[in-house]
Order: C-alpha cells, then sequence, then structure tokens
C-alpha cells in the first residue's frame, strides 16, 4: 500500500515536472524585423518583414501603418502549425498614406501556452518617412553639343537628397557627381553606335525613396560618318598572336580560331572590364586644361573605324576600333595626357599591357599594347608624366600605342579632348554654373 502512494506521488511529480515543462517551455514572443525599417519609402517600396519564433511557432500577426490618429491594416495572417518562419511582402501603392512620418506597427502571436493559454504576444514599431514626390531637376547648363561619338557635359541641381542620378542615352547610364557648391556634373556621350534618332539624351535622378524623375536637355548634334576599312590577316601575323592569345581561348589550336575567339568574345570582355574599372572614379574633375597628344607620333587608325578582317580573300570578322592607333619609334616613351589616378596597369587582352588613368567624374584614359609599365595602381600622375613604352602586346601587328578615351566606360572621340577650343565651350565653361 505504501509502495502504491509513493508511485502515485511519483508519478504526481513527473506530471507536474511534465507540465511546468510544457507551460514554460516557450516563454519568448516572436521577433520581427522590417526591410528597410527605416528612412524614406514610397508607394513603390515593397516593405519585406521576416518573422521567426523557434519555440511553439507563428500562430498569428496584423500589421498596421499609423500616421497620427490614422490607422490602416496592411495585412493579417494566420499560420499553419509549426511555422516557424515567415517571409512577407507589404505593398502601399493601394494605401491612402499622407506625406511625412510613417510607423509600421507588427503585432505577432505564437501557440505557446503561456499567459494561461494565450500565448507569447509582441508589438514593434518601425519609424519611417513616407515620400511620394520625386525628385525636382534643374538643368543649369544652357546649350549643348554633341559630335557623333563625342562627349558633353550637363550641369544641374537637384531638390533633395537622391541615391542615383545622372544622364541617360539609349541604354547608356552616365553617373552625375555632386560638386562643393551642391550642383551635379555629368559627363556624357553620343555613342558611336546609336543612331542620332535614337539619341535623346535626359537628366533622371532616383531620390531615397525610390522616387524617379527625368528631365530634358536643350541639345544640337553634328552627324559624322564613319570609315570603313578592311584588315588583311596574314598567315604570319595569326601564328605570331597564336601564342600570346592561347590562353585566352582554351580548347583551340588553328591561329584563325584563336584569333576569332580574341577578337569577338574577349573583346567584348574587355569592353566590359573598361565599364566595370569607369566606377573608381574621383567625383571631381582631375585633369589640367587640353589633353596632351603624343609627341612626334603619326596617326596610324582613328576613333570608330568600322574594321572587315578579310583572310584569303574572304571576310571572317567585323570589328570596330574605338580608339587612336599612334606610333613613333619602337619602344617609345609613352606620357600621360593629363593628371590623374592610375586605376588599372596590367595586361588585358586585345590591349595587351596597359594603363588606365582616372581624370575625375568618369573621364578615363586608356593606354595599350605597352611593352613596358613603369606605373602602378594608386599612383597620382601629372601630365606629361612617363607611363613606360610602346610595344605590340594584345591585337596589335605591329609597336604603336593604342589611346583611348573613356566616359563612364563608353569609348569617345579622343580628338576633342586635345582641342583647347572644344574643351573650353563644351566642358570647361559649363564646370561653373552659367
Amino acid at each position: 500500500m505504501k509502495s502504491l502512494k509513493k508511485l502515485l506521488l511519483l508519478l504526481i511529480i513527473v506530471g507536474l515536472i511534465a507540465a511546468a515543462f510544457t507551460y514554460f517551455r516557450d516563454t519568448s514572443a516572436p521577433l520581427a524585423r522590417l526591410t528597410p525599417g527605416s528612412g524614406p519609402i514610397s508607394h513603390k517600396t515593397i516593405l519585406a518583414l521576416d518573422l521567426s519564433d523557434e519555440g511553439t511557432g507563428l500562430k498569428t500577426v496584423t500589421v498596421e501603418a499609423v500616421q497620427g490618429e490614422k490607422r490602416q491594416v496592411l495585412l493579417t495572417r494566420e499560420f499553419p502549425p509549426q511555422t516557424l518562419l515567415a517571409q512577407l511582402d507589404l505593398l502601399l501603392a493601394d494605401k491612402k498614406l499622407s506625406e511625412g512620418p510613417l510607423s509600421i506597427e507588427v503585432t505577432s502571436g505564437d501557440r505557446a501556452i503561456y499567459h494561461l493559454g494565450k500565448g507569447n504576444s509582441a508589438k514593434v514599431s518601425f519609424d519611417l518617412t513616407y515620400d511620394s514626390r520625386p525628385p525636382i531637376i534643374s538643368v543649369l547648363s544652357r546649350t549643348h553639343y554633341f559630335r557623333h561619338g563625342g562627349g558633353g557635359l550637363v550641369r544641374y541641381q537637384l531638390n533633395e537628397e537622391v541615391e542615383a542620378s545622372g544622364l541617360i542615352v539609349g541604354e547608356h547610364f552616365f553617373p552625375g557627381f555632386k560638386q562643393d557648391s551642391g550642383d551635379y556634373i555629368v559627363l556624357g556621350s553620343w555613342p558611336w553606335n546609336l543612331e542620332e534618332a535614337d539619341f535623346v539624351p535626359r537628366v533622371t535622378a532616383r531620390d531615397l525613396a525610390g522616387n524617379e524623375r527625368q528631365a530634358g536637355i536643350y541639345f544640337n548634334t553634328i552627324k559624322r560618318k564613319f570609315r570603313q576599312r578592311q584588315i588583311q590577316l596574314s598567315d604570319s601575323f595569326l601564328q605570331q598572336k597564336a601564342p600570346e592569345f592561347e590562353a585566352l581561348a582554351p580548347g583551340l589550336s588553328d591561329p584563325l580560331d584563336i584569333f576569332l575567339k580574341v577578337n569577338g568574345d574577349v573583346r567584348a570582355a574587355n569592353r566590359q572590364k573598361m565599364v566595370e574599372i569607369s566606377r573608381q572614379t574621383a567625383p571631381l574633375p582631375l585633369w589640367e586644361g587640353a589633353f596632351i597628344r603624343q609627341p612626334g607620333a603619326s596617326t596610324l587608325a582613328i576613333f570608330a573605324d568600322t574594321r572587315d578582317y578579310m583572310y584569303k580573300g574572304k571576310k571572317v570578322d567585323r570589328a570596330t576600333h574605338l580608339g587612336l592607333d599612334l606610333a613613333s619609334v619602337a619602344r617609345a616613351e609613352i606620357i600621360a595626357a593629363n593628371a590623374g589616378e592610375v586605376v588599372f596597369a596590367d595586361y588585358l587582352g586585345i590591349y595587351g599591357q596597359c594603363v588606365v588613368i582616372d581624370h575625375g567624374l568618369g573621364l578615363q584614359t586608356l593606354y595599350a599594347h605597352m611593352s613596358q609599365l613603369d606605373v602602378s595602381v594608386g599612383d597620382q600622375i601629372s601630365r606629361n608624366q612617363p607611363l613606360g613604352r610602346s610595344g605590340a602586346t594584345g591585337m596589335a601587328g605591329g609597336d604603336h600605342l593604342h589611346l583611348g578615351v573613356f566616359i563612364s566606360g563608353v569609348p569617345v572621340q579622343p580628338l576633342e579632348w586635345w582641342d583647347a577650343s572644344w574643351l573650353r565651350n563644351n566642358i570647361t565653361s559649363k564646370l561653373q554654373a552659367e
């Protein structure tokens, strides 16, 4: 009898312990995280709500938008059992919200039996700012002349802080840079491969809430017809270049196939690399006056020549030459066209050994096919400073310098930057408000 009583007492104690464990095993409320959880938002913003309860799981959630005395329900949800995590999108597009402060209140509950079966609940508030008004763009520069393949500069003002702004031309985006005055400067171009009818430059701005606006500019175009050229590919040239390019064309052994691979896929990849390099740019102009032409060098090829590559009487490829080829003597000293900072100094496919100098505002110069590099990334370069020696590395048939000028990764006509009059009328004068 005594043993039975002891057993019953033991069972009661075990039951109480089990009940207590069950009751108290989940005393933590669900966790809520909102992205973005602060700052400005607009009707376009999709708020990402992440909920978690690692104990008994989520049961309910209610989300409200609160502005003063006004409350709007954004979402209510009941979760199936054993829901430990949930990701929900909150849409604001159909809500009538006012400009100004906005709180998002998230009330969530779990399936615990704590609090006499009511479970754990939590209310958390996220303070944001509702802004549905696009930024106002005021274009300050008045007259803009763009030659086909050439560049230009636009100066503008914005009425608020923005996430991004600049110039849109076709599929290209040229970023703008805020100056010490508070105005913005953007260098853009009429790309060589864009038809005149499609050249419609627009200043664009997107604020911190995601609101966007565009503004037109007054501009004139100067059409130019680019040359057509034929390049004869000899077996000696192909065999000379094949060993250098074998690593860039794995699996290929025929010299012509290697050339075609490099002239196509590698060329495209190298140009994309120049776009990536263009992001390493100073927000202020680093150059001083007109750019210097390589002294004593003859021009072998000009900007935007369309080249048909001929092999044994047949056209086997086509490409556009987007720079100037300059030559004097073998291993000639190559100088910097203007002041800036070295952002690339290495081997790069069709360009061979090359140096890229950043001159600020997305403007960069490329010195290609070099045999020797005497500068390194991070070097501050002065106008006329030696960079190394000319050569025939990369896609070069003989010793020369390929000079490229780029605006935000888009190749442009180098001749303009040598022209002090063009530079003064189209660039320098607009660096200050008109």
